[in-house]
């Protein structure tokens, strides 16, 4: 049960290590610049292997729940479906249900454990398969791996690299739990911290805040929902950036100190972060430096973005 890109390595290393009975993934959504119907990722990666593809608009209901319950399945496996599983769907498989969490749970239970141990500066992170409860990320722990998070990652790139560790990682969780070797490591319920959804105006760009901050910031809202600042009333995103922690601090925050041939250099509250790469509104990625010469940017400018009116 599995809907999204992060899904797929999941979907991929449990077909080639069981016996899967079916693929449950959301239904078909309107996608792109036409908003046509298009199936999800999980949905188009499972069709060749030859399984019942199911997409019920609400997973809990008693006809979803018949459907499921006629495949017998010793397990379920879970890995971001994008719904809540009912105690009545969760007790339907003869061994229980396991999922998949981008985190080392208990920290960053939720639905952002990813975006969040960037934001919080973390050095590492992993994934945890756990017995699902009617809790959100509660159950028992079964097993998990770290995950070293490296400068250069955003949420993108850290995703990409958790998903595939995850994979083998559930599929040998399920081959334990069909012998009946898989362990039950309970969760202090009271401990840990959880990981909430990320808005669009959570991409908003706080130069006030320590260049460590908004370095991080910027890593964790990208690709969404993106890390937003603004010249001239014109949104811009910061797609790729670089702390320097040395830099002079007396400059209001969001000055550019810095408009050259090579680099574009933001005063933060203290140090100032380099812009690498940007989108400018309405256009593409583009080399910062490339950008601000189109935009005429000149050291004094200033970037900010009303967040009032960006929320």
């Amino acid at each position: 049960m599995g809907t999204p890109d992060f899904a797929v390595p999941a979907l991929r290393a449990v077909a080639a290590s069981c016996e899967l009975a079916a693929v449950v993934t959301q239904p078909d959504r309107p996608r792109g610049r036409g908003q046509t119907l298009a199936a999800s990722v999980v949905a188009r990666v499972a069709e060749p292997l030859g399984v019942p593809v199911l997409k019920p608009e609400d997973v809990n209901d008693a006809t979803s729940r018949s459907g499921l319950s006629a495949l017998a399945a010793d397990l379920f496996a879970v890995v971001a479906f994008g719904a809540i599983l009912s105690p009545a769907l969760l007790a339907l498989p003869r061994l229980g249900a396991i999922n998949l969490h981008g985190s080392l749970l208990p920290d960053y239970r939720g639905a952002s454990p990813v975006q969040r141990a960037l934001w919080d500066g973390r050095l590492g992170t992993g994934v945890t398969t756990l017995w699902m409860d009617e809790g959100i990320d509660t159950g028992d722990l079964v097993l998990q791996r770290w995950v070293a998070i490296a400068p250069q990652d955003d949420a993108g790139t850290l995703a990409v690299r958790l998903a595939e560790a995850g994979g083998p990682l559930l599929a040998e969780s399920l081959i334990l739990a069909h012998a009946g070797r898989a362990p039950r490591h309970p969760q202090d319920r009271t401990a840990g911290s959880y990981a909430k959804k990320l808005t669009k105006a959570g991409g908003i760009v706080d130069w006030s805040l320590d260049v460590e901050t908004v370095w991080n910031h910027q890593r964790a809202v990208t690709p969404w929902p993106g890390a937003t600042t603004a010249f001239k009333e014109r949104h811009l995103l910061l797609v790729r950036t670089e702390p320097r922690h040395r830099m002079p601090t007396g400059a209001v925050p969001g000055t550019v100190l810095e408009a050259g041939r090579d680099a574009v250099v933001v005063a933060c509250a203290p140090g100032a972060l380099r812009l690498v790469t940007v989108r400018p509104e309405g256009r593409g990625d583009l080399a910062a430096a490339e950008w601000a010469r189109g935009a005429r940017l000149e050291a004094g400018d200033r970037l900010a973005v009303e967040k009032e009116a960006h929320a």
